[in-house]
């Protein structure tokens, strides 16, 4: 049973149970202790979103790092998948990301990178669990010079500036597109603007001031309605919505209609297959995404792979049957290729790479993808519910799923980072399944008053 750990990393209320200083410290024990494997100075790269309560938990993880004798390195506000190039960048031992991704600033969270870039799979997360919660590390303290010690990486952010234009086409340029972009007073309002300018966008900042307690605050990637209207206002070619952490992208065409994840990946993905780099002629995405991605990848002669909710699920799928390209509908987009991670803004690069080589706007591109109906809706609930032990729950979405036949499916699952329970009904009829999602959402709020 995990007990700390969930689908990405650990998550809830700052300087609540568990992410406190005292599991921060222990946490940063555990990871040294695992990574101490060679007789030689090791270390840990250490980063954060704009969140008020980064600076404790910043400091619990390193002092328990360096309690344990391994060295940090710090690089502060930076997104994630910028901590993930630099832990392989430096060659550092492992990386910590300080993140509760698009959650409100009172949450926070903490996820962990291996020495490769790729986020550690289940089994050594509990593996740190169990050194967490056992005495195995209690009589490990090194003394003297054994102590580790910390230290800034103060160009952090540049080094990964210059990789994020290094991955955009050397013979293209952005002249003359006007991008609207959200930064969600999040970890990219210092790296993102400058990579869209210096590759000639003319770029309308929004969301670029964090104070701590506004990321994620009715806007970015969550609330994209912000940089939609923007697009339309200013007249722009496309906005750019990132999450709070950089790992997330929600778009907007030049019409300021939103274009999810799923139409991103469908683009993408044909523009991969023209050049012979789609490995195996398979996209990766979620049990989430629409029926419709996997459409239009048969009609690219693809096909497209279906894994469990999480980009972490995603990524493992790719690595394990050596495809390169994967995401998610809600704006991860991975490509192995250039980074081991979700990253936001390689995946606007990517974009307007291919906007900018076809001479095409977004809104004719993704037209690639007619998506089905699909309605979504969550339950936040006070008690933990198991769905399989409401009365009359599965019976009733065994019966709808049999009316929706070839041509619908339902999905209903509990989120891995809050007390959620999300229903997905997919199919060609929008009120069918909008009826469909509200009594299995009624069934669950029964359930959860008791």
């Amino acid at each position: 049973m995990r007990k700390l750990f969930g689908t990405d990393g650990i998550r809830g209320v700052a300087n609540v149970y568990p992410i406190t200083i005292e599991i921060a410290m222990q946490l940063g024990r555990a990871i040294a202790f695992l990574v101490k494997n060679k007789p030689r100075r090791h270390r840990i790269v250490i980063g954060k979103d704009t969140r008020l309560s980064g600076y404790m938990l910043e400091k619990a993880i390193a002092a328990g790092v360096c309690s344990l004798g391994v060295d940090v390195l710090e690089v502060g506000p930076l997104p994630t998948p910028g901590i993930s190039f630099i832990t392989t960048s430096m060659r550092a031992d492992a990386g910590v990301v300080i993140s509760a991704s698009h959650n409100p600033f009172q949450d926070n969270g903490i996820k962990i990178f291996s020495s490769d870039g790729f986020k550690l799979p289940d089994e050594i997360e509990l593996d740190i669990e169990d050194l967490i919660f056992s005495q195995k590390m209690a009589a490990l303290r090194p003394v003297a010079e054994e102590v580790g010690k910390a230290a800034r990486i103060d160009d952090a952010r540049g080094r990964y500036v210059v990789f994020l234009k290094h991955t955009f086409p050397r013979q293209l340029s952005l002249d003359g597109v006007h991008i609207v972009l959200d930064c969600a007073n999040g970890a990219t309002y210092g790296v993102a603007p400058h990579v869209f300018q210096e590759l000639g966008a003319k770029v309308t900042v929004l969301a670029a001031a964090p104070d701590g307690k506004n990321i994620n605050l009715d806007c970015g990637a969550l609330h994209p309605e912000l940089m939609a209207a923007k697009v339309k206002e200013a007249g722009a070619n496309i906005g750019l919505a990132l999450d709070g952490d950089g790992d997330r992208l929600i778009v907007a065409d030049e019409h300021g209609t939103i274009v999810d994840g799923d139409h991103v990946m469908a683009i993408c993905a044909e523009e991969l297959m023209r050049r012979r780099r789609l490995k195996k002629k398979t996209l990766v995405a979620t049990v989430m995404s629409n029926m419709g991605l996997e459409v239009a990848m048969r009609r690219l002669g693809a096909r497209l792979e279906r894994t469990a909710v999480g980009d972490r699920y995603v990524v493992e799928c790719m690595r394990k049957s050596g495809y390169s390209f994967g995401g998610e509908q809600s704006g991860h987009l991975i490509f192995l290729d250039h980074i081991t991670t979700g990253d936001g803004i390689l995946a606007a690069l990517q974009l307007l790479a291919i906007m900018t080589k076809r001479n095409k706007p977004l809104s004719e591109l993704a037209l690639g993808m007619e998506s089905y109906p699909q309605v979504l809706k969550n339950v936040r609930t006070v008690t933990k519910i198991a769905v399989e032990n409401i009365a009359g729950f599965s019976e009733a979405q065994a019966k709808m799923v049999a009316k929706l036949g070839e041509d619908g499916r339902i999905l209903v699952r509990p989120s891995g980072t809050e007390p959620v329970i999300r229903v997905m009904v997919e199919g060609c009829n929008l009120d069918e399944i909008t009826t469909m999602a509200d009594e299995l959402c009624d069934l669950v709020r029964k359930a959860d008053r008791g």
